[in-house]
């Protein structure tokens, strides 16, 4: 019997791989579909997964991607990117989003349909971070601006939805700075190496020019000067002998200078011990006392450093909306939750009884006195020598415990992540304290995009070297250990604000969740992390190393777990975070959220080491 493949959307999945292939003109690439991010390696490409329904926004976004990465693949040499690629963070986005524009644009000449099809993935992307309700400068990425106009410019094409948002509140700016830069956008597009030149020129224009780096065209002429000084013949030993002549024919001059030189360093020398002997004869309650060294901003991580932190802020939920504004916002969360309701509460439900399980009384058998066992009276009849067994009701061991959630409230969690996030911090705070355990529910993200003051006062200050973070950081308590949840419910609301979603710091606000826990009077505390990707900040990662806050990150982590005061977890969202976690879960739909949520939750709770170990994938349980 053959069997039949019934699922409908292989033949596009199929047909789509060799169109890929043939716009690449790489016939070995191989392609495959995944639920991960899109991307694209020496061999393989990876798309976005399509389903069994094959939904048209499925199909379109699919289309776009391979497009978009076929494009490239073709267009692009990455020896030749590399060689004019700048140094810092915030240059290489610019650079980066350029020369994808640059792909898509020569592809578009030949191929205009692909056009179409980039157009679909592109507003599928912006209306994913909300670019669409971007109303500043402040909070729209610089470096998708320039690519977009760069693409505007190069086809005559109008940008979709939220992406000619962002473009439309840079171009001014743009065009003001690198304008003259642009215009010949048209004149090096088929050149890969003219159009690099001609966007790190773009690059210096808008202000960055300070993380270009070396000329590459400059050390290539070096090279060739450096070839040329080997062939010409060696002329420092008539050098050194014209310099001989000179110090004979002025010997007095010598002997001047090298007397006033040395009487100069004696001088400098007795005054240095003279110095040095007051200080000795001093008294010790006259003796200068040096400035304290000042406090490390990180426990886990003393090298690293913030610029400044004048301008972060701690704060509460309502102080950040007013009471009307909060209740309208809790009201589009309720809305959000309607279709969810029976799915989450059954979750809540299962784990109520998981922690009311470990809070029961249990018995103790076998004993010389207590309540007679009746379940051991067969052994006395088949042995009359048998002593009677008793039992006694017992009070399991359940000790106090406080569980803190932090959220992750960064640009790329709009839309159904947050409210899905929401959702089930709302839900298992409620559950949670129905069986008497404290719940905290902490948010982290930036005040402003692209750095906000700190940044200024940096630039200001002449933009010195290695800064450290470059952003104002904003930790939002949505709920204390100690407030009931019926007066701050109102509280979550606030997550779908608009605008409120910007920057995420993992490290730095892991760090101040762990500090307010270990503060925490309960025997045992719980931090559960739930975020859907790795630190990212485009201001602070354009003036440092490129791994500085996932560096911190890593460091924050292990000190966590090292110190074990509190017990960790993460659930990543479309985001292995398995990699930074001991005990973590990724899950690939927000749908899955409150699942895992609970289970995660239950299985801490579980007396049992090997169910636990099976929840967090641990192979053998400690």
């Amino acid at each position: 019997m053959t069997l039949r493949n019934d699922n409908p959307a292989d033949p596009f999945k199929k047909a789509l791989a060799e169109a890929t292939k043939t716009l690449a003109d790489d016939p070995d690439l191989t392609v495959t579909y995944s639920v991960d991010p899109p991307g694209m390696t020496a061999d393989a490409m990876r798309l976005p997964q399509v389903s069994r329904r094959m939904t048209r926004d499925e199909v379109l976004i699919a289309r776009g991607t391979a497009d978009a990465l076929a494009l490239r693949r073709r267009h692009h040499d990455p020896a030749l990117a590399t060689k004019y690629a700048p140094t810092g963070q915030m240059a290489r986005d610019l650079y980066e989003a350029m020369e994808t524009a640059r792909c898509e644009a020569v592809g578009a000449r030949a191929m205009p349909g692909t056009l179409g099809n980039i157009d679909a993935k592109i507003a599928h992307e912006a209306e994913r971070k909300g670019y669409a309700q971007i109303r500043s400068t402040q909070e729209a990425p610089l470096a998708q601006a320039a690519g977009y106009l760069v693409r505007h410019l190069a086809t005559g094409r109008k940008m979709p939805g939220g992406a000619g948002n962002v473009m439309d509140l840079w171009r001014p700016f743009i065009e003001e700075q690198a304008g003259g830069t642009l215009e010949h956008v048209n004149d090096v597009l088929a050149d890969q190496a003219a159009f690099a030149r001609l966007a790190r020129q773009v690059i210096k224009d808008l202000g960055y020019g300070d993380q270009l780096g070396d000329d590459p065209d400059l050390d290539d002429e070096d090279e060739g000067e450096g070839e040329e000084a080997d062939e010409q013949p060696d002329t420092s030993e008539g050098e050194e002998e014209s310099e001989g002549e000179e110090a004979e024919a002025e010997p007095d001059q010598s002997q001047d200078d090298t007397q006033d030189t040395t009487e100069s360093k004696v001088m400098m020398d007795e005054a240095a011990d003279m110095e040095e002997g007051e200080e000795a004869e001093l008294p010790e309650s006259d003796a200068p006392l040096e400035p304290p060294p000042p406090a490390p901003y990180s426990d886990a991580d003393p090298n690293y450093s913030v610029y400044t932190t004048d301008f972060d802020e701690e704060i509460k939920a309502e102080e950040l909306a007013e009471p009307a504004e909060l209740e309208r916002l809790r009201a589009y969360l309720d809305q959000q939750l309607d279709p969810l309701k029976g799915a989450v509460s059954r979750l809540a439900n299962k784990l109520q009884r998981r922690l009311q399980a470990q809070q029961s009384r249990s018995w103790e058998f076998d004993l010389e006195e207590g309540i007679l066992d009746a379940g051991r009276l067969a052994r006395v009849v088949a042995n009359p020598t048998t002593p009677l067994s008793f039992k006694i009701e017992k009070d399991t061991e359940f000790r106090d415990t406080c569980v803190t959630l932090l959220l992750d409230n960064s640009g790329s969690m709009r839309g159904r992540p947050i409210s899905i996030a929401a959702i089930c911090a709302d839900v298992l705070a409620r559950t949670l304290e129905r069986c008497q355990v404290k719940v905290e529910i902490l948010g982290f993200t930036t005040r402003a995009w692209k750095g906000g003051q700190s940044r200024e006062r940096w630039l200001a200050q002449g933009r010195p070297q290695q800064p450290g973070r470059l952003n104002d950081l904003r930790h939002i308590i949505y709920k204390g250990a100690d407030a009931p949840w019926r007066r701050v419910r109102a509280n979550l609301g606030l997550m779908m604000k608009e605008g409120l979603l910007k920057e995420n710091i993992d490290g730095e606000a892991l760090e101040w969740a762990h500090r307010r826990m270990v503060q925490r009077p309960e025997q045992r505390k719980i931090l559960m992390v739930i975020s859907d990707g790795a630190p990212v900040d485009d201001s602070t990662l354009s003036v440092n190393p490129a791994n500085y806050l996932e560096k911190h990150l890593r460091d924050v982590i292990a000190m966590v777990e090292k110190r074990k005061a509190v017990e960790l977890i993460a659930i990543g969202i479309g985001h292995d975070v398995t990699r930074y976690y001991q005990r973590a879960v990724t899950i690939t739909d927000v749908e899955q959220l409150a699942g895992a949520m609970t289970e995660q939750l239950a299985s801490l709770f579980d007396s049992d080491p090997r169910a636990r170990a099976r929840i967090f994938g641990i192979r053998k349980a400690s």
